[in-house]
């Protein structure tokens, strides 16, 4: 819950001075945790996440050094299942290039805790920032990163054993966490940044308007989650038609004879309907939203048409990315759309508070 300490000038730092360097240092860490999501969308389109079957947090930042360290890797490769099953018979170069991407995927989620942890530090000990529940929130931004490097191992182990790919509930808990991160450190970006002039609603009221930004947060939110369930069975390369799906509304098998909550997230036809479904519910929500804070002015309006923007791109994006069967330039595309759509949310709700305090 928001109190009116977290709208007070500079939210927790010495001066405006310390407040815009530590609004400069979260904006470029969201710039990294984009780029973070954008490598690992590419790590998944080309088949690379399952490439390093071990995880060590040292000594795993450093590639093979000669043709015997690769050769021990790629036999460890050549020990799961995805060889054998999908790959039997690559090359050592082809080991190479799926290697280099979940390689650099690995070492830039290591540069992000110290791109964090580094300047955090210098933060707190320059008494840049100053306040104790400032210091507390940093100190659990960093935690997050540091679990969220530990799921991304528990995802990448789901794969080595009985499985092809990735467990599906892991990579949308590891895509969640990585979108929370983003969608924290930018919000406390925000918090540091301009103070925004008070502005008191027309014709509706501010509740309702703060309401309708946070019902819409969660549905992008969850939104993004049904697209990672998307991404885990690869159902984008499936029913590549639009508006319907190979010319149903409900894709044949969608339901089943006796209910199966889980059936939702397991196959195919399922998880893109739920995607497909899930986004006609957030455009027709952000449409909702914009007609609604027209109402509350001129400036309500252009930020709530900003979300629109965003959104109806995103849709766009995605629709664009299904019919060509996922090619990876659109897949990543709309991977970043996401963010973006999520970014204009957060703008429009940040200013809610601000100007309605």
């Amino acid at each position: 819950m928001v109190t009116a300490a977290d709208l007070m000038p500079y939210s927790g730092a010495r001066d405006a001075r310390a407040a815009r360097q530590i609004a400069v240092w979260l904006f470029v860490m969201c710039g990294l945790v984009a780029l973070m999501v954008t490598v690992g969308g590419a790590t998944r389109l080309t088949d690379s996440g399952l490439s390093i079957t071990q995880w060590d947090l040292i000594i795993g930042s450093l590639p093979p050094m000669g043709d015997k360290d690769w050769i021990s890797e790629f036999e460890k490769y050549k020990q799961i299942p995805e060889y054998e099953r999908v790959n039997r018979g690559m090359s050592l170069a082809e080991f190479k290039t799926i290697y280099w991407w979940e390689w650099g995927h690995r070492n830039l989620g290591r540069f992000i805790g110290l791109a964090f942890l580094l300047p955090a530090f210098w933060f707190v000990i320059s008494g840049a920032a100053n306040s104790a529940r400032l210091k507390l929130k940093l100190a659990g931004v960093f935690l997050l990163i540091c679990a969220q490097g530990t799921l991304g191992w528990y995802m990448v182990s789901s794969g080595l054993v009985d499985r092809v790919d990735v467990s599906q509930y892991r990579l949308a808990a590891h895509l969640g966490l990585a979108v929370l991160l983003f969608a924290i450190m930018f919000w406390m970006a925000l918090r540091f940044g301009q103070p925004t002039d008070k502005q008191t609603p027309e014709k509706v009221s501010p509740k309702t308007c703060r309401l309708a930004s946070l019902i819409l947060l969660a549905a992008v939110f969850a939104q993004i989650i049904l697209g990672a369930f998307v991404a885990g069975l690869r159902a984008g390369k499936t029913y590549t038609t639009w508006p319907l799906m190979d010319g149903r509304f409900f894709p044949e098998g969608y339901f089943l004879g006796e209910a199966d909550f889980l059936h939702a997230f397991e196959t195919m036809a399922a998880v893109q309907f739920n995607h497909r479904f899930g986004a006609y519910l957030v455009t027709a929500g952000a449409v909702v939203f914009w007609l609604y804070l027209r109402q509350a002015g001129a400036s309500y309006g252009r930020r709530a048409l900003l979300v629109v923007a965003a959104v109806f791109l995103q849709a766009t994006l995605g629709i664009w990315t299904l019919v060509l069967a996922v090619p990876i330039s659109l897949g990543l595309a709309h991977q970043l759309g996401a963010l973006l759509v999520l970014m204009s949310v957060i703008y429009n709700h940040h200013h809610l508070l601000v100007a309605q305090a």
